[in-house]
C-alpha cells in the first residue's frame, strides 16, 4: 500500500481536498445529529445536555403540522421529478442532434448561465413581472382578457411557479452529463441501424436511449436521495402568509423552529427524519434498479 502511495501520489493530491471536504464538512457534522435526542442547550454544551430519547420525534409526528409538511414536500417533490427530471434528457437529445458547432456550443452557453444566476435573483425577476403593482406579464395577463392571476398570493399557482423557476434555472445545467454519456455512444452503432433503415427517430429510441439509460437510471436513484429536498432559498424567498398553507416544507419548517426560534434538537429531529426517508428511498431505488438488470449506485 505504501507504494502504491508513492506511485500514485499525483493522483491521490489530486482527490485530497474533495476528501477533506466530505470529512470535514460531511462526515464529522454527523456527530451533531445526537442532539436530535437531547433538550441541547448551548451553555450546557454538547456532552452534558439532558438525553431525553425519542421525545422530539414523537412530539414532531404528533403534531398535525407534520402532514402538511409531509404532504407539501411530498407533492413538489413529485413535481420536480415528473417535469423536471425529463427534460435535461429531452434536451440533451435535441442538442445532440444539432451538426453546427459554433451555433451548438453558442446554444449550450445561453443554456448554462441561469444555473449560475442567485435564486435571489430568480425570485426578485418573478416578482417584478408578476407583481399586481405594476408587473409586466401581470398586466399583459390582464390586459387580454386573461383575468387577474395572482402568482405570488395564490396557493393554486405556488407549485407551479416554483417548477417553473426551477426548469428554467436547471434544465440547461442538467444536460452536461446526459451529454457526455451520449459522446460515448458507438458511432457504429447509428450505422448499423441507418443500414437497416432507421430513420432519426428510430435511432434515437433504439440507440440512444440504450445506450444512456444506465445514466438515466443512476442519476433518477441520486435524485431520489434529495427527494424532501425541496429547496430552502427558492421556498423560503417564494413565502408568504397567504400560499404558506401549500409552501412550508421540511426545510423552511427547519429554519423557522431551529435558527428562529431556537429550537435546536426539535429540529435536528425533523432534519434527521428527512435524512433517513431520503437514505430509505435511495437504497429502495438501488435494489430496484439491480433486479431490472442495472448498474445502480453501489
Amino acid at each position: 500500500m505504501g507504494r502504491k502511495l508513492v506511485r500514485y501520489r499525483l493522483i491521490y493530491a489530486m482527490i485530497a481536498p474533495g476528501l477533506l471536504y466530505f470529512l470535514f464538512f460531511k462526515y464529522l457534522p454527523m456527530w451533531g445529529l445526537l442532539i436530535a435526542f437531547q433538550d441541547y442547550q448551548p451553555f450546557l454544551g454538547f456532552w452534558h445536555s439532558p438525553w431525553v430519547g425519542w421525545k422530539h420525534f414523537e412530539r414532531f409526528f404528533s403534531d398535525p403540522i407534520f402532514w402538511r409538511l409531509f404532504r407539501n414536500t411530498f407533492v413538489l417533490a413529485v413535481y420536480n421529478i415528473l417535469f423536471f427530471f425529463p427534460l435535461p434528457i429531452v434536451l440533451s437529445l435535441l442538442l445532440n442532434e444539432v451538426r453546427k458547432k459554433l451555433f451548438k456550443q453558442t446554444l449550450q452557453t445561453l443554456l448554462y448561465i441561469p444555473h449560475f444566476v442567485s435564486w435571489v435573483v430568480v425570485v426578485g425577476i418573478v416578482y417584478i413581472l408578476f407583481t399586481p403593482d405594476g408587473g409586466l406579464i401581470y398586466e399583459w395577463v390582464e390586459s387580454v382578457g386573461g383575468g387577474k392571476i395572482d402568482l405570488l398570493l395564490s396557493n393554486e399557482w405556488f407549485r407551479t411557479a416554483i417548477t417553473v423557476e426551477v426548469i428554467w434555472k436547471e434544465t440547461g445545467w442538467g444536460t452536461i452529463i446526459f451529454l457526455a454519456a451520449l459522446a460515448g455512444v458507438d458511432p457504429t452503432l447509428y450505422e448499423a441501424a441507418r443500414i437497416d433503415g432507421a430513420n432519426r427517430w428510430r435511432q434515437t429510441l433504439h440507440v440512444t436511449l440504450p445506450a444512456i439509460r444506465s445514466t438515466i437510471v443512476i442519476l433518477l436513484i441520486l435524485r431520489l436521495g434529495s427527494f424532501l429536498d425541496s429547496g430552502f432559498e427558492q421556498i423560503f424567498l417564494m413565502l408568504n402568509p397567504l400560499n404558506r398553507d401549500v409552501g412550508e416544507v421540511f426545510d423552511t419548517y427547519v429554519y423557522a423552529r431551529g435558527i428562529q426560534q431556537g429550537m435546536f434538537s426539535y429540529s435536528t429531529a425533523v432534519g434527521l427524519f428527512k435524512s433517513v426517508v431520503s437514505l430509505l428511498l435511495v437504497v429502495a431505488a438501488n435494489s430496484l434498479a439491480k433486479r431490472a438488470g442495472e448498474e445502480g449506485v453501489y
